[in-house]
């Protein structure tokens, strides 16, 4: 079952367009507030949080995989900034998922449509968000950026692609070593302390 956690963050992209892929995942669509998002990973029973965000500058679907701690210097839409461009002080400067997305994308082939592997995920909300949740969530999480909805790429073709993308990723966590990983990097968080995960570069 999905479970989306407000508006969907490429325009015109549904739940109609995802259609479910099983228990284990959870798709998080709109980057929140750090407070809030920390309590919806919190919160979470599911194996994996797929964040979906837009930018508007890229012709590729990109697989992020890390998200960073520092360099926040731009405000949002609704005008928020991190306190010094920090997600959260005292915390690790680079936090990777857990899921090898560079295997994933060199098996992922979907025509016309081009996805690549990326360490740089801008240092704005889906960045900010994506880091939280990997803290949080001691590395159980991903980042797919997404172009903006164009007739080349149409939310139904981006669906479909999502769909395979979400699919190689499951398939991806199901590898020995990689649950191995998550295992050994699943120690609970107590939220309010801010305690820095366990979580490594991969």
């Amino acid at each position: 079952m999905w479970r989306f956690r407000g508006p969907v963050g490429a325009r015109g992209v549904s739940h109609r367009e995802l259609p479910p892929l099983g228990p284990s995942a959870t798709l998080v669509t709109r980057a929140g507030l750090g407070f809030q998002l920390s309590v919806v990973v919190s919160r979470v029973c599911q194996q994996l949080v797929v964040h979906v965000g837009v930018d508007t500058s890229a012709k590729a679907i990109f697989l992020e995989q890390c998200g960073k701690n520092r360099g926040y210097r731009d405000a949002d839409i609704r005008g928020f900034r991190p306190a010094d461009g920090v997600c959260t002080p005292g915390s690790p400067e680079v936090i990777a998922s857990g899921v090898s997305l560079r295997a994933v994308c060199q098996r992922v082939a979907v025509d016309g449509v081009e996805v690549a592997f990326s360490r740089d995920a801008g240092r704005y909300v889906c960045d900010y968000t994506y880091y939280l949740s990997l803290l949080h969530g001691s590395g159980c999480a991903v980042l797919i950026h997404v172009p903006p909805l164009s007739p080349q790429l149409p939310a139904s073709l981006l669906g479909k692609v999502l769909q395979v993308l979400i699919q190689e990723i499951l398939a991806e966590m199901g590898k020995p070593e990689c649950q191995a990983w998550l295992a050994e990097n699943s120690t609970p968080m107590a939220l309010s302390q801010g305690a820095p995960t366990k979580a490594q570069i991969r």
